[in-house]
């Protein structure tokens, strides 16, 4: 029995974490869960699950919770309520899927604690990568990718020496604009760019996608999970998303992970390793999907992606400053306040503003993650 706390339990890495937890109960036990302001869906968790601690976003939202919960669970809110199911419960392992940089103390605080870290929240290497590794390191704590793309990568190096390799190439489904021009953005939709092709996800990682952000999020993710100078890290478009990474190594053979798009098996991967269990995904049949297809990276189409690079590229604060001026990009976005393109117009502009510094700690980090967010509020 693996015992698991779940950080960001409501979202969509979160349900369908439970999803597997449902169809194997003799391996799993619920320590904890953290969910986000959908209250019901929450009751819904706890009561089927019964967690020995549970966390919501606010203390009002806490106060209604707290009369729908099993007799023995303890409920908490806030920030304060993320450590605590981080790192204040009997869980072995705990998957982090929070979206965005509030990821990244709750997460730091599991690694102290000795947890092993299912990642699905990106955002926390993105931003502070050295800290996080070196804590991990530190503590002995196993860091076991839940993205799809890191997941297929790690599945690719078991056995492998990273020494050995060449290059990694992450796959890119290209979003929802995938098949549009540059051109052809001005105008679209939020409800446009929500509509993925491949993959049900939450608004702003389906928006990171348009805007290929979350591949650049991956790209420097990958760079910390793997050791690998960005040199070494590519991205390819592939639209039907079936090949979800690959390696090549020093002799030119490539190891590649296939399989329909289903977020259950990355996430099962993290939870069982190095062991596989059955999953309710769906088979993969080549013979039916009869044709793959392949498209070079255009970085002019994409420019967050070039952003990403550059930023990763140029270490200390750069990668924080390009996550938390997205993050509030986004959210503009969604709220109609501002037009699609704009989004790597603020990206651009506030990375121009910023005077990287290099190495920084916890505290530098912050100030410029807050810094970021507020130049870009200001464009």
């Amino acid at each position: 029995m693996k015992r698991i706390s779940i950080l960001g339990s409501t979202g969509s890495i979160g349900t369908q974490t439970l999803d597997v937890v449902e169809h194997h109960p003799e391996q799993f036990i619920v320590e904890g869960l953290a969910g986000g302001s959908n209250l019901q869906l929450l009751i819904e968790q706890v009561q089927k699950f019964k967690p020995k601690k549970v966390s919501i976003s606010t203390q009002s939202l806490a106060e209604q919770l707290a009369p729908y919960v099993p007799e023995g669970t303890k409920v908490y809110y806030g920030d304060e309520g993320l450590v605590e199911i981080a790192a204040g419960t009997d869980a072995d392992y705990v998957v982090t899927a929070l979206v965005g940089s509030q990821g990244l103390h709750s997460t730091l605080a599991a690694i102290e604690a000795g947890k092993h870290i299912a990642l699905a929240n990106k955002e926390t290497l993105v931003s502070a990568g050295h800290l996080v590794t070196a804590a991990a390191k530190r503590r002995n704590v196993m860091l076991l990718p839940v993205d799809s793309e890191h997941s297929a990568i790690f599945q690719c190096l078991n056995g492998e020496g990273t020494g050995d390799v060449r290059k990694i190439t992450l796959t890119a489904s290209g979003g929802s604009f995938r098949d549009r021009t540059r051109e052809q953005l001005h105008g679209v939709t939020v409800e446009q760019a929500l509509q993925h092709p491949n993959w049900s996800m939450g608004a702003k990682i389906t928006i990171d996608s348009a805007t290929m952000v979350n591949k650049g999020l991956e790209v420097i993710e990958a760079h910390w999970l793997f050791g690998l100078d960005y040199s070494r890290i590519e991205v390819i478009i592939h639209p039907e998303s079936i090949i979800h990474s690959f390696v090549e190594f020093n002799d030119h053979s490539i190891i590649a992970q296939l399989g329909n798009p289903d977020m259950r098996v990355p996430i099962q991967y993290a939870l069982t390793y190095p062991h596989r269990l059955s999953n309710p995904s769906r088979p993969l049949n080549l013979a039916e999907i009869g044709k793959l297809h392949f498209r070079e990276m255009d970085f002019e189409r994409f420019p967050c992606l070039r952003m990403a690079y550059d930023s990763g590229k140029a270490g200390g604060t750069a990668t924080t400053v390009f996550n938390a001026a997205n993050e509030v990009a986004v959210d503009r976005f969604l709220k109609g306040e501002i037009a699609f393109l704009q989004i790597e117009d603020i990206i651009a502009r506030t990375l121009d503003k910023h005077e990287t510094a290099a190495d920084p700690d916890l505290e530098q980090i912050t100030a410029a993650d807050a810094w970021a967010r507020q130049t870009a509020r200001n464009i």
